[in-house]
C-alpha cells in the first residue's frame, strides 16, 4: 500500500514526533508533505529514508497550494492519503479529492473542550472543519475523549476511529547510569529532587503554574522544562519574580549541551527527573505522560485522557491534581514523602505500544481503501483487564 501523509508542519511536537515514530512500525510505502516548516522532524524523517516534500505554502489563505498538492497526490499514485493537524486536514481531503482519491483517513491529535491547536473553538473554525470531515472516510482519534468531542461536534460515530498515540517502550525504560549522566551535565546537585514538564512552552500548557509551585518548595527542588515555543521568555521572567531563576533549567526544542553540542535526549532527560507534572487544563491525549509512566515515574496531571481513559490500577503512581499552584505544591511535596518506588514501567504505558497503534491504524487503512466497513473499536487488542481503547 502507498500512502501519502500531510502535515501542517513538521517542527517539534507532539503530532509531528508522532507521525514519525508511526511510519517506523507502518508496513506500508509512504511519502510525507509538509504544507509549511520543514523543521527537525523532516530531517528525522528523511534520515529515516521518507521522502518528505515541502509545499511551501505562505498562510492559511495561500489557495496556490492546493493545485501544488493535487498535482503531487496525481503524479504519486497513492492509495490513501492520511491527514493531520487542522490546516492540513481541510486542504489535504480537498486536495485528494480533487486528485481522484477517495481512501481519506485523517487524525484528529489536538481537541480540546474549548480549542484545537491553540486555536479558539469559533463556530467558523466547527463549520469548516465539519465542512472539511465530510470528505473524508475516517476521522481517527487519538483518544477516547477526543473521539467523545468529535461526536458531540457532529461527527458520524461510524465514521470516527480510536488509534490511540504511541510510544517505544524499550526507549523510555529506566537507566540509572543515564541518570546520572544527565544530571551531572545539566550541573543538577545529586541531592536534588526534580521536577519535569514536558512539551511546547506556549500559554495553554501552563508550565507558569509549576513554576509558581516550585516557589513554594524547599530549595532542593528544581524544575526541568522540555521544549521550546513563544512563552519561554515570558516564563523566564516568572521564574526570575518568583525567586527560583536559579532552580529552572530549560532545555530548548533541541537540548544541547554547555559545549554547543548535542545534549541528552528525551529519554534521558526524563531519566533525570523525579516526578513529572503536567497543569495543561485540556489535553487531547497527554503523550508525556505516558512517556513518564514508562520510565516508572509518578505523575501528576491536570488533564490527561490517556490515563483517564483506563482503570486506575493500570497507573497507581498518577493522580489528578484539580487547582492552582498551591494544590501542585502540596502534591509534589505528597510524592517526595511517599516511599519511592520502582522506576519500571506502569501497565498503562505498556497499553500503549506503538506497535498495537500501528497494527490498529493499518486495520483502518485496509478498510478504507476497499471501502468496506470501518472495524469495530472493540476488535482492538487489549491488555488484560483494560478495555480497548
Amino acid at each position: 500500500m502507498r500512502a501519502l501523509h500531510v502535515i501542517t508542519g513538521l517542527g517539534v511536537g507532539g503530532a509531528e514526533q508522532q507521525l514519525r515514530l508511526l511510519l517506523r512500525h507502518l508496513p506500508a510505502d509512504c511519502d510525507v508533505v509538509t504544507l509549511t516548516n520543514p523543521g527537525s522532524v523532516a530531517d528525522g524523517l528523511t534520515a529515516d529514508g521518507v521522502r518528505v516534500i515541502h509545499l511551501g505554502m505562505a498562510g492559511n489563505r495561500d489557495l496556490g497550494a492546493l493545485p501544488r498538492l493535487v498535482r503531487i497526490i496525481r503524479s504519486g499514485g497513492y492509495d490513501l492519503v492520511h491527514t493531520h493537524l487542522y490546516r492540513a486536514c481541510l486542504y489535504g481531503r480537498l486536495a485528494a479529492r480533487l486528485a481522484g482519491v477517495r481512501a481519506l483517513v485523517a487524525t484528529e491529535h489536538s481537541l480540546g473542550d474549548s480549542q484545537m491547536e491553540g486555536r479558539p473553538l469559533t463556530p467558523g473554525v466547527r463549520a469548516l472543519y465539519l465542512a472539511g470531515e465530510r470528505l473524508g472516510r475516517a476521522t481517527v482519534a487519538v483518544s477516547a475523549t477526543v473521539a467523545e468531542r468529535l461526536r458531540r461536534w457532529g461527527v458520524p460515530a461510524n465514521r470516527i476511529q480510536v488509534v490511540p498515540n504511541g510510544i517505544d517502550l524499550a526507549r523510555f525504560a529506566f537507566d540509572p547510569v543515564r541518570r546520572h549522566r544527565t544530571r551531572r551535565r545539566l550541573g543538577l546537585p545529586d541531592h536534588a529532587r526534580v521536577i519535569g514538564g514536558i512539551g511546547r512552552l506556549h500559554a495553554g500548557k501552563r508550565f507558569d503554574v509549576l513554576i509558581t509551585a516550585l516557589a513554594a518548595l524547599p530549595a532542593d527542588h528544581y524544575l526541568l522544562l522540555v521544549g521550546g515555543g513563544p512563552e519561554e521568555i515570558a516564563l523566564r521572567r516568572t521564574a526570575y519574580e518568583a525567586g527560583v531563576a536559579d532552580r529552572v533549567l530549560f532545555t530548548g526544542e533541541r537540548p544541547s549541551g554547555p559545549d554547543g553540542g548535542p545534549g541528552p535526549d528525551l529519554p534521558s532527560l526524563i531519566c533525570a527527573m523525579d516526578v513529572f507534572a503536567s497543569p495543561c487544563p485540556e489535553e487531547a491525549f497527554g503523550l508525556a505522560a505516558v512517556e513518564a509512566l514508562a520510565s516508572g515515574l509518578p505523575v501528576l496531571y491536570a488533564s490527561c485522557p490517556a490515563i483517564e481513559d483506563l482503570p486506575a490500577h493500570t497507573a497507581p503512581a498518577a493522580r489528578r491534581v484539580t487547582g492552582g499552584p498551591e494544590a501542585f505544591a502540596r502534591a509534589l511535596a505528597g510524592t517526595r514523602a511517599a516511599a519511592p518506588g520502582p522506576r519500571t514501567a506502569a501497565e498503562a504505558a505498556r497499553h500503549y505500544d506503538i506497535t498495537r497503534s500501528a497494527a490498529r491504524l493499518m486495520d483502518v487503512y485496509a478498510a478504507t481503501v476497499a471501502r468496506q466497513p470501518l472495524p469495530s473499536p472493540s476488535s482492538a487488542p487489549s491488555p488484560q483487564g483494560v478495555p480497548s481503547p
